[in-house]
């Protein structure tokens, strides 16, 4: 992949990321009028273009599904809003931005606190082998792929097929497993609070819609935005971590900063799709700090533009990320099953 090459000369002349800590730290504080009105030009488009899919269904469904895909567009900025809330960078003050977080994740059926707990820990673990397994899609060495049974092996294999990863998972995760505390089922009563207060949130607005609108044109306007809305947040956080020069190590070779700046990419979209998909793309100077507003790291590529060729990823040059599947150890890089089909058994 191109990018590869460019990362190599980048990462040698930068700045090592802990010292980067430093130089983002003056990025870290939100703007309040920059944020509501983040929150007025999210929400406002959301809601005419949910009630102009409602109005579709009198014209022709495959209209209605056209302006479903630009909705879903902002359901996933309103998820990236929860998103900052939950790193406490939306606004200053820890207790909005929890109120604010807990109201969206009625709108993206996700349960506040549940997310924010398993978020951190991605966030605090990503790129750590032995650390693997909450909040972060599910990725197997070449070593441990080949250790497997044949039937586990068909069951990676299938989980990590394009149909699944982008299509059956997201709105599974979204529509069902979100609906209990997944991952922290034993972890207190504050996780099942969550869960279950969202849920009833969840249940207090369809139930108002239904009456407002009727079940069967809520379910074919609102269904569509949320399945395409997860896709689209599930390929967002694939590319984010699962392309070919990222990184993994074991516990003992691990280094947070590093893992933070060089596992993550930076997703360089066009400027529509960067604005709609709320700069997440930005992804590496997030995940070195993740208190900064998502509305000021484009701010900060402008003003070190060295951080701007950091594992930088093309559109055209992410879809190759979607054939890749293990991690090899000895190359260090993401690779395809083919490859590791060629490869000798540890």
């Amino acid at each position: 992949m191109s990018y590869t090459s460019k990362q190599t000369k980048s990462e040698s002349s930068e700045t090592s990321a802990s010292d980067w800590m430093q130089a983002l730290a003056q990025y870290r504080r939100p703007d309040h009028f920059r944020s509501i009105l983040e929150i007025i030009l999210t929400g406002i488009p959301f809601i005419l273009l949910w009630l102009a899919a409602w109005w579709a269904l009198s014209i022709s469904y495959w209209l209605t599904l056209a302006i479903s895909v630009p909705a879903a567009g902002f359901l996933v900025r309103i998820f990236m809003i929860q998103h900052d809330c939950g790193h406490a960078s939306f606004f200053r003050r820890k207790e909005t931005n929890d109120w604010v977080g807990r109201v969206l994740g009625t709108l993206t059926l996700t349960p506040y606190f549940v997310w924010r707990r398993s978020h951190s820990v991605h966030h605090s673990t990503h790129g750590n082998l032995e650390k693997r397994g909450t909040g972060d899609i599910d990725t197997l060495t070449v070593r441990e792929y080949q250790a497997l049974s044949p039937r586990r092996r068909l069951a990676y294999r299938l989980y990590r097929h394009p149909i699944v990863m982008f299509g059956i998972g997201p709105a599974y995760i979204f529509l069902l497993q979100n609906r209990w505390p997944s991952g922290f089922m034993r972890s207190g009563w504050r996780f099942w609070l969550s869960a279950m207060g969202t849920n009833a949130s969840i249940i207090l607005a369809v139930s108002l819609m239904i009456y407002l609108i009727g079940a069967v044109p809520f379910l074919l306007v609102h269904l569509p935005i949320v399945v395409f809305a997860s896709s689209i947040g599930v390929w967002l956080f694939y590319v984010q971590h699962q392309f070919e020069d990222t990184t993994w190590a074991h516990d003992e070779d691990w280094q947070l900063h590093d893992a933070a700046l060089y596992g993550s990419s930076h997703y360089d979209l066009p400027v529509v799709l960067r604005w709609m998909t709320a700069n997440i793309g930005v992804h590496h100077v997030h995940h070195l700090s993740s208190r900064i507003p998502y509305y000021r790291l484009q701010e900060v590529l402008r003003d070190h533009p060295e951080l701007t060729e950091v594992k930088r990823l093309t559109l055209w040059e992410s879809f190759a990320c979607v054939r890749l599947q293990l991690w090899d150890e000895e190359k260090r890089k993401l690779i395809s099953f083919s490859k590791a089909r060629n490869l000798q058994p540890a």
